[in-house]
């Protein structure tokens, strides 16, 4: 497999393939990070934003 640009990276984590059977990879592995980032019982937790 190739490596892909940032362009396109870029493009497939915001790309859910709405009307598909599936999800691409980069989307999957960027909603699994979001996750992490807002699990209190996670090591990358920040806390709140904003406060």
């Amino acid at each position: 497999m190739s490596k892909q640009s940032n362009l396109n990276n870029h493009a497939n984590q915001l790309n859910s393939n709405k009307g598909t059977s599936g999800f691409n990879k980069t989307y999957l592995a960027t909603m699994r990070n979001h996750g992490e980032q807002l699990n209190p019982t996670s090591p990358k937790f920040q806390g709140r934003k904003g406060k």
